[in-house]
């Protein structure tokens, strides 16, 4: 089959994409092989590809392509994320637009528009995958919404009830006012805002005196309960015991002693707000203060905010500030740097707020995570190493996991209530076990269904995805089936430093207590995508590239190059579109090396040449070192220093050297026996970068030859390792160099290729002859010979202590010399002339800066050396 001029990628790609999927290579069931498992991040349903994503799964994709050469058992666990927040955000916005309320819906109203949602966009992202090349196993595609998934989740939160882990507590919480639901603290980013601080005079109950505090937030004055100051500070000794009344609202409160309070800070005097503040409501349980929370759920003020009510907290802000200011309240303002909290998914402010929730106890659960990964022998190696620090300052500061969300989209919290009071509820996996468990509980066997109401909240989302490992291959529900017994516990973890804690810990963590062993060998943590200025690539920048146009410009293997040759591991990615550029350079560069040897005559009759024999040999051997360093940098995770061992050995080696050391002179044949040899070795070279670049690689060896579908490269066996002969690899780096200074002097010299040239040699490093034969060819030399004493007046040049000569009879055209000589020798004369007058002017000599004059006088000796060069030269020549 004719290799066409060049090469399609698109056409290519869809190609081969369907080739493989019609002969299901990426789908895998338990055999007798080794298993390598890969389960994927699985991506926010609501997503699309970006840049993150196609680092991620272009490496998960190498690896796993990796293995299945290697002959393992290859399953790489496709699927996707339902997102509660991120989700949820998305359907309430497009009943918006239909002019559609969520609070007019039932919950399984709202449901259904969800899963409508989810059946139309949800599958967007995997698609993009396939673009990039991911040879997942489709099959086994799960959602953490599926039916199992779900079923999944439930019977753990049952059974960590029933262990005492999971409990129910009025706790202050992170609120998200724009998504209406609480979040745990690791979705939360902390990140300083300049603001301000109003200085507020509170009046004491009784007399004019007033007393001064300090405060971010006086929208907030309408829930103090108290006035705080430290017991040791003397300036407010006078004001024990007394009340003080809050502005605008007139509530008395009284004036408490606490050492917490921070005598430097502000006025040393603290308003107390317990239901609005953390360390406030710790401060209040301690002094049995009131609790006023003054916030609805979006984060607008109550009727506890009097004429404010409904209005928005930074808009009830600047008005409550004005009429403070204008009632003589406010003393004064000043500039503040303030931390905030923001949501992880809506990016809006965190409120602190008091709430029923739903938490897991991590105290103990946690232990045996920060054994397998920090332990003396640990069973779980992270990559880099670096991240060890921030695992454990993250599992040994760890608090209990608050895992309900105000959400409909999850999965619904499996308590089930029966009565008015707190405790006046079950949990249970069915509600025919709770109306059972109700029944024994309350000792009333009337109870039915009908008297049951199911909690409302979801769990949050993480809580189905940390058994993800597991859930895949179904090891909750059916702890003991064969596919959870052969696939788990998976091989390699990759994902983003930036859920180490959210998923990476948790899946350790779930893993241990619901398998008794890890869920994965090893966690590759990419870095973050950033552009050329160090930015991280985002939307709201325009600085990220559109992913699928990427890869229609520069094709899929291009842009999976692209993307590696700039990613150290565990480094943060310059990415840099120029990369993908060369990405697919180099794909141009193995199809032209293969439609060079596609367009070799064969003659069977003639014998292999001696260079074409050593080139061959030389080869082998260097391949092999290669691929011993492949595979170490591929057992250290990293990937880039692998590819680009690959790149240099074939963009070099290959095509630079071997394909020119066994070329057939212009329009001559080549022998069958390099032929046969050289498509074998191209056939290895392919195996080695099939990973990084499945599509041209695959197409390439079906040109080839015709392949039946067992015999496809994806399935194909990885290279063997064979003995290395160090010594010949060591005499052909002499050989290059010998051959680079041949090259040289022809060029300066203007000699052409065309005209052979007599060489000779001292070899004082004593070398064999080994690449004589290749010198000679490369060279085009018409003699090559091993001399004792120096050529006088030859063209010379060394590589290390050997000395090699070319006689400038008949290698040169003497008369073309001559005149290329006097040329320079004429420029250099006018240019000494020019530079001696400069250095003859004294005016010039005395008042120049002491370097122009110093840089003057070496120009003149350059020149001086140079004129006397060339005119030895021309003497040997005349």
């Amino acid at each position: 089959m004719e290799i066409p001029l060049k090469y399609n990628a698109s056409a290519v790609e869809n190609k081969w994409y369907e080739y493989w999927m019609k002969n299901n290579y990426f789908h895998s069931i338990p055999d007798d092989r080794e298993p390598y498992t890969i389960v994927i991040p699985p991506p926010n349903v609501t997503g699309v590809l970006h840049m993150g994503h196609m680092l991620n799964n272009t490496i998960q994709d190498v690896l796993i392509r990796h293995a299945r050469l290697k002959g393992k058992n290859a399953c790489w666990v496709p699927g996707t994320d339902h997102a509660s927040i991120a989700t949820e955000a998305k359907v309430v916005a497009k009943l918006k637009e239909q002019g559609i309320d969520k609070n007019d819906l039932t919950r399984d109203e709202f449901l259904k528009h969800a899963w409508d949602w989810t059946n139309e966009y949800g599958g967007v992202i995997l698609e993009q995958l396939k673009k990039l090349g991911c040879s997942c196993d489709w099959n086994r595609t799960k959602f953490t919404m599926d039916d199992d998934m779900s079923e999944a989740v439930i019977k753990v939160f049952v059974d960590l009830y029933n262990k005492g882990l999971i409990y129910r507590g009025y706790r202050m919480v992170n609120w998200d006012p724009e998504a209406k639901t609480t979040l745990s603290d690791e979705e939360v980013n902390h990140e300083e805002r300049q603001g301000l601080l109003y200085y507020l005079n509170y009046k004491l109950e009784g007399s004019d005196e007033t007393l001064t505090i300090a405060t971010t937030r006086p929208e907030t004055i309408f829930g103090d309960t108290a006035i705080c100051i430290n017991p040791n500070d003397e300036r407010f000794a006078h004001l024990r015991g007394k009340k003080a009344i809050v502005p605008i609202c007139n509530r008395v409160i009284p004036i408490i002693e606490d050492d917490y309070v921070d005598i430097e800070f502000g006025t040393g005097c603290l308003k107390v707000t317990p239901a609005h503040d953390e360390n406030d409501k710790i401060l209040g349980d301690k002094h049995q203060l009131e609790v006023v929370d003054i916030f609805n759920e979006d984060a607008s003020l109550n009727s506890y905010g009097l004429q404010f009510e409904g209005q928005d907290r930074f808009v009830a802000r600047k008005a409550v500030a004005k009429l403070l200011e204008e009632t003589g309240v406010l003393a004064k303002t000043e500039t503040h740097i303030n931390k905030v909290g923001t949501s992880e998914r809506t990016k809006a402010v965190i409120e602190p707020r008091l709430s029923d929730q739903w938490f897991l106890k991590m105290e103990e659960l946690v232990k045996p995570a920060i054994e397998a990964v920090l332990g003396e022998d640990p069973d779980i190696k992270l990559f880099p190493k670096k991240f060890e620090n921030t695992y454990r300052h993250w599992m040994e500061n760890i608090r209990d996991w608050n895992i309900s969300r105000q959400l409909l989209w999850g999965q619904q919290i499996p308590a089930y209530y029966y009565g008015n009071g707190k405790e006046d509820f079950v949990v249970a996996e069915t509600i025919d076990d709770a109306i059972e468990l109700a029944r024994k509980k309350t000792v009333n066997s009337q109870l039915t269904i009908n008297d049951l109401r199911q909690d409302t909240d979801a769990l949050d989302t993480w809580f189905s995805s940390w058994l993800w490992p597991m859930s895949v291959f179904d090891g909750i529900r059916n702890p003991e089936n064969e596919e959870i017994n052969y696939y788990y516990p998976t091989n390699d973890l990759v994902t983003g430093p930036d859920i180490l804690f959210f998923w990476v810990a948790r899946m350790i963590i779930s893993g241990y207590e619901y398998k008794g062993e890890k869920p994965f060998k090893n966690v590759y943590l990419t870095g973050l995508v950033r552009d050329k200025q160090r930015r991280k690539m985002s939307k709201s920048l325009g600085n990220s590239p559109d992913a699928l146009k990427l890869i229609e410009e520069y094709s899929a293997d291009g842009v999976r190059v692209g993307l590696l040759l700039s990613s150290a591991a565990g480094n943060d990615l310059m990415f840099d579109e120029a990369l993908c550029q060369q990405g697919r350079g180099f794909g141009n560069k193995i199809w032209n090396a293969y439609r060079l040897i596609d367009g070799w005559k064969i003659d069977n009759t003639i014998s292999q040449p001696e260079s074409s024999k050593i080139a061959i040999a030389w080869y082998e051997s260097k391949f092999q070192k290669v691929l011993l360093e492949i595979e170490d940098h591929f057992s250290k995770y990293r990937l880039s220093d692998a590819l680009m061992a690959i790149y240099k050995l074939i963009y070099d080696d290959f095509c630079g050297w071997m394909l020119e050391m066994v070329k057939p002179a212009y329009q001559q044949p080549i022998d069958a026996k390099t032929l046969k040899k050289v498509i074998s070795i191209f056939e290895e070279n392919l195996k080695i970068v099939h990973p990084f670049m499945p599509f041209i690689t695959e197409d390439l060896w079906h040109y080839i030859s015709e392949r039946t579908p067992e015999e496809a490269l994806i399935i194909s066996k990885w290279p063997e390792a064979k003995p290395i002969n160090d010594t010949l690899i060591s005499e052909f780096d002499f050989a290059s160099e010998v051959i680079s200074g041949i090259r040289n002097i022809r060029k300066q010299k203007n000699i052409a290729f065309k005209d052979a040239i007599h060489f000779s040699v001292i070899n004082n490093e004593n070398l064999n002859t080994s690449f004589d034969a290749v010198i000679s060819k490369l060279g085009n030399l018409e003699t090559l010979e091993y001399i004792s004493e120096p050529i006088e007046g030859a063209l010379t040049f060394r590589v290390k202590s050997n000395e090699y000569f070319i006689p400038m009879a008949g290698a040169i055209n003497v008369e073309e010399e001559i005149k290329k000589i006097n040329e320079e020798l004429k420029y250099a004369e006018g240019f000494l002339k020019s530079v001696q007058g400069k250095l003859s002017n004294e005016r010039f000599v005395n008042n120049a800066p002491e370097q122009v004059v110093a840089s003057e006088r070496k120009k003149e000796a350059d020149a001086v050396a140079k004129i006397e060069t060339l005119k030895a030269s021309l003497a040997s020549l005349q």
